[in-house]
């Protein structure tokens, strides 16, 4: 039997069909679209959604970049094991598409992208929108996607669309290979009837596999474990896309081995478990990047070991020092020379504790007072940077994290990607669960927040969300505001105002930029921009796209504002101002080195002198072997 469709709906009803199944539970594996329609999309894909929207719910997005970012957030939220496909048309909705597609490919979350494409029979050469390359015919815009995509396919006759379709689906769902997966559409070849087998449309569940260890990796790994004196747990991403929090927490507990975790990782214990040592690497806790330094044995879990969790390569200094990578991709598995032990998290995590507790290992005991003492001390630092003080005076930014840590439950989730907001999360956050801590981290991408929010709210329309952007993140794309109030998806925004890009400018002026360009200020007579600042009302930006927004001045305003956007029902905007000064109490410094290459030579003071720091620091960079 065979069914007459067009290729756009045969796509669409091919999506609505498959779901993804791991330890028994089953989920559809595309929950919705979002779209914004052009000539390469609106009589395809556009009205294929027209023509299914029983089967396939549709979201109306702003900007193509954004509609990624939405997708990516509600594929974390949902374990990688659901996200949603994007259609746009082709040309600058299609390459709009290339930020968000690394995005998801470097953070290794599944999204679907269904960009237009120009036309396969070429009835018109060129057509609007087209790449005209004279060595060859058959490069598009879309062609940009291929060096971010995990699957890259070009669709252009209908009966190429099942076995591209399906193997786009074997990638979106492999806990390896996953990322953004392109099938690009002839804007042609979307309208085009053909005659699909029924089969294909028939419900298709994809199994998550969790592999265990191979006997002689976890032999390997049990004795390199027994052999350490000093070992460390580094908790990745892969711990939450594996929900091995629980498996990690009986390992600790049994082993009392301390855990530090990346960006990704934390929350893979509770911020008052007894073994979690917080925030690792340049961003870090001094308990964690402490024990690191010292540590003869680093177990790392579902991490990339970006250079940020490795200090750049100065932070392992034990000259003993060896690692242990439990992954589920093998190129992760062998990172820092280390013993690989390729399996999923869970799995292996739960192989490890029962090997080890044959042997009834576990840390000397003087090695759990040492980090027990040391993670006693960091709280007590990050309680004097949450103190308010005079609660009628201007916040820092490290008392606004403190008012929402003072508000939260574990139901509530908070939302960051870039500006100086990740180090101060990752040093002082409390996550108070497995996925309350939200950072992207991976590409840290201005402009995530608001849209991500959208997506988590969508996958956990219960809970609150909370998109933490400053001014700088903000600017870059507010526009999906509106989809949240079109849709009523009550997301909260924390914007946080301090006149331009903070992380970077004091990073400018440690590497000798002296912040120059980092600031949202007037020009002044020598042309630099250190005027007065721009009379920028972001508030009441937010508050023209349809949000409502409560302005907070002070301390006390802060914990009312926030009380009350927490309560709301609307999509809810706090905008605070914060304090600037430097003789404010913020965060404590980097508590580890990164690497970012200084001006050789120079003659202005500040880059001489940030190039000699520099140089102390290259000397003890190392490449574990």
């Amino acid at each position: 039997m065979t069914i007459r469709l067009t290729v756009a709906q045969a796509l669409v009803r091919f999506l609505a069909a498959q779901y993804t199944e791991r330890d028994g539970r089953r989920q559809r594996l595309i929950g919705a679209t979002w779209g914004i329609f052009g000539h390469g999309n609106v009589a395809g894909i556009g009205q294929a959604l027209v023509e299914y929207a029983d089967v396939m719910p549709y979201h109306q997005g702003r900007n193509e970049q954004s509609m990624v970012h939405a997708a990516v957030g509600y594929a974390r939220q949902s374990n990688r094991l659901s996200t949603h496909a994007v259609t746009t048309s082709i040309g600058p909705g299609a390459t709009n598409l290339v930020t968000g597609a690394a995005l998801a490919t470097i953070n290794h979350l599944p999204v679907l992208l269904l960009p237009g494409d120009v036309f396969a029979t070429r009835p018109a050469d060129p057509v609007l929108q087209q790449l005209e390359l004279p060595y060859a015919g058959d490069v598009s815009v879309n062609d940009t996607l291929r060096p971010v995509s995990k699957y890259f396919d070009r669709v252009t006759r209908p009966e190429a669309l099942i076995p591209s379709a399906l193997q786009a689906v074997r990638v979106l769902t492999d806990p390896v290979e996953t990322g953004a997966v392109t099938l690009a559409l002839p804007q042609d070849v979307q309208a085009e009837a053909f005659d699909w087998p029924e089969e294909f449309f028939s419900t298709r569940v994809w199994t998550v596999r969790r592999p265990g260890a191979d006997p002689t990796e976890l032999a390997e790994a049990v004795r390199a474990i027994r052999s350490a004196a000093r070992p460390l747990v580094i908790a990745g991403g892969g711990v939450h896309h594996s929900r091995a929090e629980e498996a990690l927490a009986e390992f600790a507990a049994a082993t009392r081995i301390p855990v530090a975790s990346t960006q990704a990782g934390k929350g893979s214990l509770r911020y008052d478990h007894p073994q979690d040592v917080g925030g690792v690497g340049h961003t870090g806790t001094a308990t964690a990047d402490e024990l690191a330094r010292t540590a003869d044995l680093v177990i790392g879990v579902g991490t990339r070991y970006t250079d940020f969790t490795t200090a750049s390569g100065t932070l392992f200094a034990h000259p003993a020092v060896r690692f242990l990578n439990l992954n589920i991709a093998p190129f992760d598995g062998h990172k820092l020379a280390g013993l690989p032990l390729v399996a999923d998290a869970r799995s292996g995590l739960g192989e490890l504790t029962r090997a080890l507790a044959m042997h009834g290992h576990g840390v000397a005991d003087s090695y759990v007072r040492e980090y027990t003492e040391d993670k006693e001390r960091w709280e007590q630092r990050v309680d004097a940077c949450f103190e308010a003080g005079e609660t009628d005076a201007r916040p820092s930014q490290t008392q606004v994290i403190g008012a929402l840590d003072a508000l939260v439950d574990e139901s509530d989730i908070v939302i960051n990607a870039a500006g100086s907001l990740p180090g101060d999360l990752h040093k002082l956050w409390r996550a108070r669960s497995y996925d309350q801590y939200h950072l992207e981290y991976g590409y840290s991408c201005m402009g995530y927040e608001i849209p991500a929010a959208l997506g988590v709210k969508l996958a956990a329309p219960e809970r609150n969300v909370w998109a933490l952007v400053g001014d700088g993140t903000y600017l870059m794309m507010p526009t999906e505001i509106v989809t949240a109030v079109q849709e009523g998806i009550a997301i909260k925004i924390l914007l946080v105002q301090n006149h331009g890009y903070a992380s970077i400018g004091g990073l400018s002026d440690s590497v000798g930029g002296e912040r120059f360009g980092t600031a949202y200020r007037y020009t002044a007579e020598d042309g630099t921009f250190t005027g007065a600042p721009l009379p920028v009302d972001l508030a009441a930006n937010a508050a023209s796209l349809g949000m409502r927004v409560l302005r907070a001045k002070t301390v006390r305003d802060l914990r009312a504002a926030l009380a009350e956007a927490r309560a709301a029902d609307t999509p809810t905007c706090v905008y605070v101002e914060t304090e600037t000064s430097d003789t404010v109490s913020g965060a404590p410094p980097a508590q580890a080195w990164w690497d970012v290459p200084v001006a050789e030579t120079a003659t202005r003071p500040s880059a001489v002198k940030a190039r000699e720091l520099y140089e102390r620091h290259v000397s003890t960079r190392r490449r574990h072997l």
